[in-house]
């Protein structure tokens, strides 16, 4: 169970790390391609992505998003998947990480993340607000003037939608990357072992 469990339906992304072996990079990603025509026949799905490694020792991570809980669970519980995941010693590839985000969760989460531990929600508050306050400022202060003689409805659909456009493909990546070390409380060590992915394949 996530932290955000608690606040009611929410997306629901699953990352998986998985390790291939050198030279069967072609027969994963066929092998992936069967994993994304199979999920996008189930309710709920809303897309999927692969990251490669960018190194060669490094995992590749597989994305699914579901509308919610449920129809992950269906997914990750499915006789579908579990014919395409069980018995992947063929395709020489193995799972290394499995995490399930939820929530403002999948703000915290770039394409250079492998799964790894949810910052603490105190945290992800701060950086919200630290990425929720320029926006205002900025979209107060350039289109209050103009848009007050708009009816109120009109106004708050105006800015809402424009906060959260820049909060999610913005602000929220750009908060997330200069804080990361505060948020996760990473250490030399720890960075050592992690190992980060480039940009994605397929999503």
């Amino acid at each position: 169970m996530t932290e955000t469990d608690d606040v009611g339906p929410a997306d629901v992304t699953l990352l998986t790390a998985r390790a291939v072996e050198p030279g069967y990079e072609q027969d994963f990603r066929d092998w992936f391609g069967r994993v994304t025509d199979t999920a996008s026949a189930f309710p709920g799905h809303l897309g999927d992505g692969l990251f490669r490694p960018a190194t060669a020792a490094g995992p590749w991570v597989l994305i699914h998003r579901f509308r919610d809980q449920e129809s992950a669970r269906h997914w990750t519980t499915s006789p579908e998947r579990a014919a395409l995941f069980d018995h992947c010693e063929g395709h020489h590839q193995s799972e290394v990480a499995r995490r399930e985000l939820s929530g403002m969760e999948t703000l915290f989460t770039t394409a250079h993340d492998t799964p790894t531990t949810a910052p603490p929600r105190w945290k992800m508050a701060l950086a919200a607000f630290a990425a929720v306050l320029p926006i205002s400022l900025l979209g107060n202060g350039l289109f209050g003037p103009a848009l007050r003689a708009w009816p109120l409805v009109a106004r708050v659909l105006v800015l809402a939608l424009l906060f959260s456009t820049l909060m999610t493909y913005l602000m929220m990546p750009a908060v997330t990357l200069v804080l990361r070390r505060w948020l996760y409380g990473w250490t030399k060590s720890t960075k050592t072992r992690s190992t980060s992915v480039s940009s994605p394949i397929r999503g």
